[in-house]
């Protein structure tokens, strides 16, 4: 069934944001995702958040919700010292992304067929 001759401005398709969450709070989402590949080019949470216009605060703040809510820390952080601090995306950090990236293709995939049948 096709709804496209309802609409003005066909063709439509779907669109849609896809998170994971939880009971209480998102787990992890197209942001959370972001933040994760940005400390792993940077090796810095603040590099990171400011390459995504956001906050030092709100970058931490997804990354300790992240972290409170995985049985093992998917970032790990070093204070400075000679070398300088900086931040990891642990091995179960990276295994979250791989998830992630594709359950996005998969749901990116569903969503174009379903674009589809909009015009059938």
């Amino acid at each position: 069934m096709s709804i496209s001759h309802l609409f003005k401005n066909a063709p439509l398709q779907l669109k849609a944001i896809l998170r994971i969450v939880g009971e209480e709070e998102p787990i992890f989402g197209p942001g959370r995702l972001q933040l994760l590949e940005n400390i792993e080019k940077t090796g810095s949470i603040n590099q990171a958040a400011k390459n995504m216009g956001m906050s030092y605060k709100k970058a931490w703040q997804m990354i300790s919700s992240m972290n409170t809510q995985a049985e093992k820390p998917l970032i790990t952080t070093q204070t400075g010292g000679n070398s300088g601090g900086g931040a990891v995306v642990t091995d179960e950090g990276h295994e979250v992304m791989r998830y992630y990236q594709g359950l996005q293709k998969r749901f990116q995939a569903f969503l174009e067929e379903e674009s589809k049948n909009l015009h059938v």
